[in-house]
């Protein structure tokens, strides 16, 4: 019989429109010689099409498994991942606490300091709050808890500081100011639940002054190169990095995890994990895991198999006495 796999797609953040372009190509990748797929949308607003998953076990029977192809707020932050634990589904991903550790930038470098990675230095305005300084420039300015570089500045002085706070936090209302690097940007994906792998890093060439939202899904100017150029212990290095961040977050499935390289130190720096990556043509997950012998169907096909692992694991805990 076919595995019935529910796709989620769409969602309430602002990154709907890349979340919808994502399900296409992951719903595309879907062999339907394996897979009866089951749409649910979520619009702008929040309402279910055609209808809500319940909270409750055994109310999908119809669902064999889930795949959240949901990005930032209300998606990719241990929400819906609520919902799906409650409705004992099996689900692509990390799960609740990963999710949203993951998400808030905030909590994610407290827990790698906490293990011993590097994180750029950093300082968490709260919305309206007043009697802050911050004098390292270059700085960057962001949501906590947002994706795809939305909502993100590059300030060069104190004057700009103020207005990029405040767009910021019309996304979030914890923002946080980082000590610009000035130095390369990676990215590298990890693929695996109890024993993680990393592909071959990238390297990204934003069009504009850093990459941003316009510059990931809009102008298409961005270049990379994949594998990045790197001698073979930096290489070692990101992906040593990268799996040391997944599992301090203690995520499962798949994350992409971004670094930066400041050139005046050689210091490679984690910048975020991303634990709902984007799957749209242009992004570079399933392209560093098919450079490094993993196709996009093949990809696809793993990850609902890493699914259906993790929740077959947790019938072993016992949750009542």
């Amino acid at each position: 019989m076919k595995l019935r796999v529910a796709c989620i797609y769409g969602g309430r953040s602002g990154e709907h429109e890349i979340s919808i372009r994502s399900a296409e190509a992951i719903i595309a990748a879907l062999d339907p010689a394996k897979y009866e797929v089951i749409h649910y949308k979520i619009s702008q607003e929040g309402k279910w099409s055609p209808k809500p998953i319940l909270p409750e076990p055994g109310a999908q029977s119809h669902i064999d498994v889930v795949f959240p192809i949901l990005h930032g707020t209300f998606g990719e932050d241990g929400t819906v991942q609520g919902l799906l634990e409650l409705a004992d589904l099996p689900y692509v991903g990390a799960g609740v606490m990963a999710s949203a550790v993951s998400m808030d930038k905030e909590m994610m470098k407290r827990v790698c300091r906490e293990r011993g990675l590097p994180v750029v230095d950093y300082l968490v305005v709260e919305r309206g709050e007043i009697g802050w300084t911050f004098s390292t420039f270059p700085a960057f300015v962001k949501p906590a808890n947002l994706g795809s570089s939305v909502g993100i500045s590059k300030v060069n002085n104190s004057c700009e500081l103020e207005a990029a706070v405040k767009l910021a936090a019309e996304y979030d209302r914890k923002v946080i100011v980082e000590r610009g690097i000035a130095g390369r940007e990676f990215e590298c994906a990890v693929l695996g639940n109890e024993d993680p792998q990393a592909s071959l890093p990238c390297e990204i060439f934003p069009s504009k002054e850093f990459y941003d939202y316009e510059d990931k899904y809009l102008l298409n100017k961005a270049t990379t190169d994949l594998p990045a150029k790197l001698p073979e212990h930096q290489l070692d290095e990101i992906r040593r990095l990268a799996i040391g961040c997944y599992k301090a977050v203690e995520c499962e499935g798949l994350a992409r995890v971004d670094f930066l390289m400041e050139s005046a130190t050689g210091k490679i720096y984690i910048n975020e994990i991303n634990t709902l990556p984007g799957f749209t043509s242009i992004s570079m997950y399933p392209k560093m895991w098919e450079y490094s012998g993993i196709p996009f169907a093949k990809l696809v096909d793993r990850l609902i198999e890493l699914a259906l692992e993790r929740h077959a694991a947790k019938k072993a805990t016992r949750f009542t006495r």
